[in-house]
């Protein structure tokens, strides 16, 4: 595999955590329709995207086109799960020509010098009927540090076109002056919230 990759986020992405539900519970019935294995990014329903807030005018709504996320999935025992996401920081897309190649300069994310993003989870706790947990390892413009994200467990399906998916939404909110992009605080906010929906697919053929 050419990426191991959740901030749910991504992702978490991201949210492994969300199936160890009641059998009573709808959502765990979809669940438990999804076997263990590994999953990866459904290219075309993955997003990152993330806001903060500007001279307290506006929150503008960022995202990242190019990412990916491996999930090992553990059906028997969620818990044991886990996940990787790695971003293209050079996919940094704004909807602003101008204000993407700003953001790509050493005061923000230093894509030359730090071209990738990265979660690498290192536990997942289940908190409720479909919510989770997921705590782990995020290196951002080459500093490396703890963040949890919030996960909810949306749906699992299977269909013979699309083998086996599971269906995610997560959020987490960093300071950006912790990854040593603080240039214009408090003017533009420090807080950031990153909010994550992504789907995992796994093919039928590669189900254990």
């Amino acid at each position: 595999m050419t990426v191991r990759s959740s901030i749910y986020l991504a992702a978490a992405l991201i949210a492994v955590a969300a199936c160890g539900k009641p059998a009573e519970s709808q959502a765990a019935d979809a669940a438990f329709e999804a076997v263990s294995g590994e999953y990866v990014t459904d290219p075309y329903h993955r997003y990152i995207t993330f806001s903060y807030m500007h001279q307290g005018l506006s929150r503008p709504w960022l995202r990242w086109r190019d990412w990916e996320a491996t999930l090992d999935w553990d059906a028997e025992n969620p818990e044991a799960s886990s996940v990787e996401v790695l971003i293209d920081a050079l996919s940094i897309d704004s909807g602003v020509d101008v204000f993407d190649e700003h953001l790509k300069g050493e005061r923000f994310f230093d894509v030359a010098n730090h071209p990738e993003i990265t979660f690498v989870s290192t536990s997942v706790e289940r908190k409720g009927d479909d919510k989770g947990v997921i705590a782990g390892d995020l290196t951002l413009k080459g500093v490396t540090l703890p963040v949890v994200l919030d996960v909810t467990f949306n749906k699992a399906s299977f269909s013979e076109r699309s083998g086996y998916k599971l269906g995610f939404s997560g959020k987490t909110v960093i300071k950006r002056s912790d990854f040593d992009m603080d240039y214009a605080v408090p003017i533009v906010s420090d807080e950031v919230e990153i909010l994550i929906e992504t789907e995992f697919v796994m093919p039928a053929d590669d189900s254990e």
